[in-house]
């Protein structure tokens, strides 16, 4: 089977573009559009540009798990909802 390359890392194997990932970012665009939210009302409630929003939902920012919890609720979801 032989070695990665060097500087690679199992960590490093982009899951950005994952179809889990995309399923994911596409399940949160459609919570907000059926929320009758616009990307700068959700960065407003969060606190954030309106470029965190559409790096989000356009794969250039991946979210961590405290930001899609924020989202949820922001969506009146359950995070596992999205997952």
């Amino acid at each position: 089977m032989g070695y990665p390359k060097k500087g690679f890392s199992i960590l490093s194997m982009n899951s950005l573009h994952s179809k889990e990932y995309r399923d994911l970012i596409d399940k949160l665009t459609k919570a907000r559009r059926d929320a009758g939210f616009t990307q700068v009302q959700v960065a407003d409630l969060l606190g954030k540009p309106q470029s965190f929003v559409s790096k989000v939902e356009t794969f250039q920012r991946r979210i961590d798990v405290l930001e899609l919890k924020k989202l949820a609720k922001v969506y009146k979801k359950n995070p596992n909802d999205f997952l």
